[in-house]
């Protein structure tokens, strides 16, 4: 047999249980008195009382022919009424009515007795499959937590074997991060070491480059001078020019020094020196050659000054 523990929920069922037989069992009884009352009632009617009147008969007629004195007629004394006779009692006989009525009423309380209990039956296989699963969720609960336990156990062994061989790894990559750190040292030492012998080189090699682009400037800007000293030559300047006004050229030539096209690019603001110049530039054609050769250049910006002569 079973044991269920007593508690809160059990105590609701039981009671409204309880409650609820109860008001069924008052409905039933209350039901059943007022069936019985009722069919008393209604077979036991008064009876409705009879009255009877009772006359004492004429007297028989006297012959005409003779005439006797009669003697005076008694006096007739008032005879009592009858009593009523009394009804035989009316013997009551059970209505089948109520009969059935009570005997439904009886089945009826008997079926809401079998379905409470019915109910109860099942409220307490309900609370049976209840606590067994109750005590089978306890014991999966009761094997997770043993698992667990165990998965716990399992990685806390795994994780200080990883620390151990973190620990091991650690001190094995310090150590070849030390040996790299010297070996890096000992290759930035050397790397400075070249990297300040290349610097020197290409200072060296800057300051010639410098030298002899200060040189090849010169040599440019001379052969530039010749170039405008020549042109200069054949100038004529126009008389009242006033202030010292610039004006540039551009100036295309060949290797040889042929020029084959002027232009004015910037006037100096007074046309007659502007076309004086110009007439110069085509006249000092040739142009002087560029020594060494790698100065020419094919395109020239000559700039003159009527003060500059």
């Amino acid at each position: 047999m079973l044991a269920f523990t007593s508690d809160r929920p059990q105590r609701a069922h039981a009671s409204r249980g309880k409650w609820t037989a109860l008001i069924l069992a008052l409905v039933v009884n209350l039901l059943f008195v007022g069936v019985l009352v009722f069919s008393v009632s209604w077979q036991n009617r008064r009876p409705e009382a009879v009255t009877a009147e009772l006359y004492a008969p004429p007297p028989p007629p006297t012959p005409k022919a003779r005439v006797e004195p009669q003697p005076a007629p008694p006096k007739v004394e008032p005879q009592p009424e009858p009593r009523p006779v009394p009804k035989p009692p009316v013997v009551e006989r059970p209505d089948p009515r109520e009969a059935e009525i009570a005997l439904k009423a009886k089945r009826d309380a008997e079926r809401r007795q079998q379905e409470e209990a019915e109910r109860e039956r099942r409220e307490r296989e309900q609370l049976r499959k209840e606590a067994e699963e109750k005590k089978g969720e306890e014991r999966r609960q009761a094997e997770l937590r043993q698992r667990q336990a165990q998965q716990l156990e399992a990685m806390r062994a795994q994780a200080e074997r990883e620390t151990r061989i973190r620990a091991q790894a650690e001190r094995e990559s310090q150590m070849r991060a030390q040996a790299e750190r010297e070996s890096q040292m000992r290759a930035q030492a050397e790397r400075e070491s070249q990297l300040r012998a290349q610097a020197d080189q290409e200072a060296r090699a800057r300051a010639a480059q410098a030298a002899a682009g200060a040189a090849r400037s010169k040599a440019q800007l001379d052969w530039i001078d010749k170039i405008r000293s020549r042109i200069r030559g054949y100038i004529n300047l126009p008389p009242d020019i006033p202030g010292n006004p610039e004006a540039v050229f551009d100036v295309v030539q060949l290797p040889t020094g042929e020029i084959i096209d002027v232009k004015l690019r910037k006037s100096s603001g007074v046309r007659a020196y502007d076309d004086a110049v110009q007439r110069a530039i085509l006249k000092a054609s040739p142009l002087p050659r560029a020594v060494p050769a790698d100065l020419f250049q094919r395109s020239l910006e000559l700039r003159f000054r009527p003060l500059d002569q």
